[in-house]
């Protein structure tokens, strides 16, 4: 099967001005609209499910990641989308659905979300232990995130053997979500016309 998101960043890596956009949304008639725009682009589509919309338990939305992946994968076949045209990624995998859990009981629950993303067929995967736990100091230190995040990628590449997976999966490490307006010290001047802000 073609890894068309490992292609897109090698063809970025090598110059070309190219990309793509991910759709993070559960409900049928976002993930549709997202698919038949992607026919119409004659492009792959990045549908990703968050961790707190679905995980091992279900998440907010009761969906596991098998279950999250079938109903992409029944919209595709409605729509007549090829599902090799499906890239499927799970975004912000890590202990952030149990922060009131000390940092063990949530890095235990977070090793299992990743496995079953991994195991489902899930090939972007977002590893993001950026958060604090019950316990843990505010903010967490880098060394910390970096264990943490190691511990998870070897669950992931663990998962993959175990499964006999026979994909390439594309790790996005960290947080690369800025704290809202995109301030991180000092005064931040907002529009009152909604015309933005500006950073003095």
């Amino acid at each position: 099967m073609q890894n068309h998101l490992w292609n897109t960043v090698q063809r970025h890596k090598a110059g070309e001005p190219v990309g793509i956009y991910s759709v993070c949304s559960a409900h049928p008639t976002v993930l549709e609209a997202a698919i038949r725009q992607a026919d119409v682009d004659g492009t792959y589509v990045l549908i990703e499910a968050t961790s707190n919309q679905v995980d091992q338990f279900g998440g907010y939305t009761g969906m596991r990641p098998s279950d999250f992946r079938e109903l992409v994968y029944s919209i595709a076949d409605e729509t007549g989308f090829a599902r090799d045209r499906v890239v499927l990624g799970g975004d912000h995998l890590g202990p952030n659905r149990w922060q009131k859990l000390s940092a063990e009981e949530a890095m235990i629950n977070a090793e299992t979300l990743v496995a079953t993303y991994v195991e489902a067929g899930y090939t972007k995967i977002h590893l993001d232990c950026s958060m604090s736990c019950a316990g843990d100091p505010v903010p967490l230190g880098d060394d910390l995130v970096a264990d943490r995040t190691a511990r998870l990628l070897r669950v992931a590449e663990d998962a993959i053997a175990r499964a006999g997976l026979a994909t390439d999966v594309l790790y996005v490490i960290g947080t690369e979500v800025p704290v809202p307006g995109g301030a991180h010290l000092g005064r931040v001047d907002c529009d009152p016309t909604g015309g933005g802000q500006n950073d003095p």
